[in-house]
């Protein structure tokens, strides 16, 4: 359970510095991880963004010093790290529906979000299959695209991506270059501190044009089976880990590319058998 009472010490300091400035690196430190997959857990187990989540808690404050207080609008923009009275009329309208001006001319209803706290879940009502595998170093070729800061937009994002594949015919180049018979992997990973999606086969062969090479080293591996809907099932499955499987596990999060593991079907199904790598380690004693 350590690491999710890092991670609300992270949003401890989040909370703390509303009206300051905020360090992704500082909040990344205090949770135990780099910058990059802090924020990718956060968002899997928060189910936004972090970026999304800090806007959200800055207007949510911006609103009680707007209705408690007759500081002047261009001042409490200034407060929350808003230079323009333009920038933050945005923000606010974005999340309350309103401008701050129209806030204490109306008195409208608004939206308040609350501060996270991340608790261990215990269902016990679905179990979840899977086993941990110590794998040798893997070399994947494909295609890649990156991902943002919106998890919704990624979400999106990444059907189409596997459609278009479809579409125009390099999922059938993927399935020729494959040394394996596991499938076509779906892996999320970073690049210069940038995440990105690779559509990939495990291969030895040669790199095609207009395809990139992502090497992965050796490590322990946790392997979900999945059946269901691939999209509303990888997503549960990923906060699981996180909120269930992780806390009792003796192990950490390796910090290494997500793998999905999708069967080789022609028509590409939205559903059926898969499986989720997450590489772990030993927590350390």
């Amino acid at each position: 359970m350590e690491w999710l009472q890092n991670l609300n010490k992270a949003i401890d300091y989040i909370e703390n510095n509303l009206d300051k400035e905020i360090s992704y690196d500082e909040a990344a430190r205090i949770a135990c991880c780099s910058t990059t997959y802090f924020q990718r857990m956060f968002t899997y187990a928060a189910g936004i963004s972090l970026s999304e989540y800090i806007r959200r808690r800055k207007m949510t404050q911006a609103a009680f010093d707007l209705q408690t207080t007759k500081c002047k609008v261009l001042d409490i923009a200034l407060k929350y790290g808003y230079a323009s009275p333009t920038s933050f009329n945005r923000a606010f309208q974005a999340v309350h529906g309103v401008s701050p001006v129209s806030l204490r001319r109306t008195g409208k209803p608004l939206t308040a979000y609350l501060p996270i706290r991340f608790t261990v879940t215990v269902s016990g009502k679905q179990p979840m299959s899977y086993r941990i595998e110590e794998k040798k170093a893997m070399r994947f070729v494909g295609i890649r695209f990156p991902l943002t800061q919106n998890m919704e937009e990624n979400q999106n994002m990444v059907p189409f991506f596997w459609d278009k594949l479809l579409k125009n015919g390099q999922i059938n180049s993927l399935y020729d270059l494959t040394d394996e018979p596991f499938g076509i992997a779906g892996i999320t990973h970073t690049l210069n501190d940038q995440f990105y999606y690779s559509v990939a086969a495990a291969s030895s062969k040669a790199v095609p044009i207009g395809m990139n090479v992502l090497e992965i080293p050796a490590a322990v591996w946790v392997v979900f089976e999945c059946d269901g809907l691939f999209k509303e099932a990888s997503q549960a499955i990923f906060r699981r880990f996180l909120t269930e499987w992780l806390p009792f596990s003796g192990y950490a999060y390796a910090e290494l590319p997500d793998i999905e593991i999708y069967p080789i079907n022609h028509d590409m199904s939205e559903s059926g058998h898969f499986e989720i790598w997450i590489a772990i380690k030993k927590v350390k004693n």
